[in-house]
């Protein structure tokens, strides 16, 4: 068989007509929801643990404002407190007794005793009752209340709110489904790349593995930024400009919002993978992204602000931000793995190993 008869087979056996075209696009797409809902099923199960890993950032910061309130009120002096006298005090800040919560405002009855060191220190006046707690009278307020403060650093106010019936339900489909999405994502993009992997040559299926593990592996890292740096950022901003007002937040709004967040920045960080496959292709240089960077902060700028789910600047900046960086990173990824671009010529025979 002719070398000429050899390449119009390879040729012919490689294009598809627009109904395989269709019909491997359904494939993919049956196989995509299948493991969505694979996915599903099991992230349903873990869908109250997931919310409230998904949750800390929030209750971190919302803590952290009411802390930072509390102390604002500062501590009584207790030099004024006499050695065997009562006195009415006013807790400054949520604290528990064995998990039973004791809300900031609560008043108990102390007394001046003295401590082993010589100095009158408060203690409780008399027995306290605390659920099935009995604390004697005498005791020291510092043997509980640095504890209890400890253990009940996420209060009642720092809890997100459900606002209807059927509300945590809808939430734990939601955090199911977003979450077997996150999950079923190097899947999927096996799935979009074996779709179009017919429309190329050998040499560039070579790529899968490597774009693959790097698509993966920065979506992965895009996310874990969100939760880490981006959102507790936003969180402080936002919670600082609602000083004089009670917090509420709903659950649903909150995990709209930080998912949002995720899913946005595991995108944003794809700019290398993307840089690397369309140097590897010939199209990019590092020459030619170097040249362009000016261009590429404001369509940074401009993207940060489509992106962010929130209308403050501070959050935009901080979008924004990685996406530069990512953006510099990208040129010197061009400039290690980039390939000079080939004619039609040469990419046909190097795909038939000529």
């Amino acid at each position: 068989m002719s070398e000429e008869h050899e390449e119009k087979v390879e040729r012919e056996g490689l294009q598809m007509s627009f109904l395989d075209h269709l019909d491997e696009l359904r494939r993919r797409l049956i196989r995509s929801v299948l493991a969505i809902a694979v996915a599903f099923a099991i992230c349903y199960g873990f869908s109250d643990n997931i919310y409230n890993f998904l949750a800390v950032p929030v209750q971190k910061q919302l803590v952290k404002a009411r802390l930072a309130r509390q102390a604002a009120i500062g501590s009584p002096d207790w030099s004024q407190l006499k050695e065997g006298q009562e006195a009415h005090y006013t807790l400054t800040q949520d604290t528990s007794i064995n998990k039973t919560p004791i809300p900031v405002g609560t008043t108990i009855t102390i007394k001046g005793v003295r401590a082993p060191d010589g100095k009158v220190i408060p203690a409780l006046a008399h027995i306290w009752l605390v659920g099935k707690t009995a604390l004697a009278a005498d005791t020291p307020l510092r043997e509980f209340l640095n504890t209890g403060e400890s253990a009940a650093l996420v209060g009642e106010n720092d809890q997100l709110v459900i606002t209807t019936v059927g509300g945590a339900f809808s939430l734990y489909m939601q955090v199911a489904l977003y979450a077997a999405v996150a999950f079923a994502i190097p899947f999927l993009f096996y799935q979009i790349w074996a779709f179009i992997s017919p429309g190329l040559y050998k040499h560039e299926k070579r790529y899968i593995a490597p774009v693959l593990v790097s698509a993966t592996v920065f979506f992965i890292l895009g996310a874990a930024f969100a939760y880490k740096v981006v959102f507790p950022a936003t969180c402080d901003f936002l919670l600082g400009m609602q000083e004089g007002f009670h917090t509420l937040i709903t659950a649903n709004d909150y995990f709209d919002l930080i998912i949002m967040i995720m899913l946005g920045l595991g995108i944003v960080f794809q700019i290398p993978t993307i840089a690397f496959l369309l140097a590897r292709i010939g199209l990019v240089t590092p020459h030619m992204l170097w040249r362009v960077w000016r261009h590429a902060v404001i369509v940074i700028a401009i993207l940060a602000a489509v992106l962010t789910p929130t209308p403050d600047a501070f959050t935009m900046l901080v979008f924004a931000a990685p996406m530069l960086g990512l953006y510099f990173l990208s040129i010197g990824i061009v400039w290690l793995f980039g390939k000079p671009r080939r004619s039609d010529a040469e990419v046909t025979a190097l795909a038939h190993g000529k």
